[in-house]
């Protein structure tokens, strides 16, 4: 069963071209007129891939995209504009927007961008099922050779807003019953920004702070950019925790969350 496809736009002769096209290549369409009926269908439906007008009458497009990342984080967002400029497709880039296009869109091109998104979202829903069973079969492989029972390494505290607690030498995140384990390079990744709290890291530091090598200006922000997205998408599991790194355009990165008070 193909996934379904959310056509956002504020203008009903666009929502139903968009949705004859779509339908007719066998996807299942649902549709909203605005923002806030857009969130509310997130919240009800499943949806594979997002298509969403960047000029809507009650919310700006790019806030329903944050709002989005939260309500249905693995849901593939294609902004669509009919006010093409340079900046508001690095806005767009920097809410992580999986692609940009114009308005009115190819037939071709529309399509393609669906197609791509529901592509990277079934790799990554792939992944995480292979991770969860190599996960598993460690386990089950330090049960056997009795290693399941070693002492853990010492906690490493720091507080985060929220009550969020990241624990440096264990590599993970937890607020109550919630716990999300980090990799070696994003639990490094952490730690640098909590230890330059509210400083703007350039790409070529925070490379250099991470991997210990100099990369130039248009290297490292390439490098950087899919660790930052995949962190990024392990924070949004808690309380604005999306919006704790932020990006300095044409600079950097920030770790910019409140400080817990205390």
């Amino acid at each position: 069963m193909l996934a379904k496809i959310l056509v956002v736009d504020d203008e009903r002769a666009t929502r139903e071209s968009l949705q004859q096209i779509i339908e007719h290549e066998g996807y299942t369409v649902i549709t909203a007129g605005g923002g806030q009926e857009a969130l509310r269908l997130l919240k009800e439906e499943e949806v594979g891939v997002m298509l969403l007008d960047l000029n809507l009458p009650d919310i700006n497009g790019i806030e329903v995209m944050r709002r989005a990342r939260e309500v249905a984080p693995d849901t593939r967002v294609v902004l669509i504009t009919g006010h093409g400029s340079l900046e508001s497709a690095i806005e767009a880039i920097r809410h992580e927007a999986f692609d940009y296009i114009l308005k009115p869109p190819s037939v071709q091109e529309l399509l393609s961008a669906i197609a791509r998104g529901l592509k990277t979202l079934e790799e990554e829903k792939r992944r995480r099922l292979i991770l969860g069973k190599l996960e598993h079969s460690i386990h089950e492989l330090k049960e056997v050779e009795g290693l399941g029972n070693l002492p853990r390494p010492k906690r490493q505290l720091v507080s985060l807003p929220d009550g969020v607690t990241l624990d440096l030498a264990r590599r993970e995140l937890w607020r109550g019953p919630q716990h999300v384990r980090l990799t070696p390079s994003e639990n490094k990744l952490m730690e640098v920004f909590v230890r330059s709290w509210g400083s703007v890291l350039s790409h070529e530091d925070l490379l250099f702070l991470l991997q210990g090598y100099e990369a130039d200006p248009e290297e490292a922000p390439e490098v950087l950019r899919p660790l930052i997205s995949r962190l990024r998408r392990k924070l949004q599991v808690f309380p604005n925790g999306a919006r704790w790194i932020a990006s300095v355009r044409g600079r950097g990165y920030v770790f910019d969350a409140e400080r817990p008070s205390g």
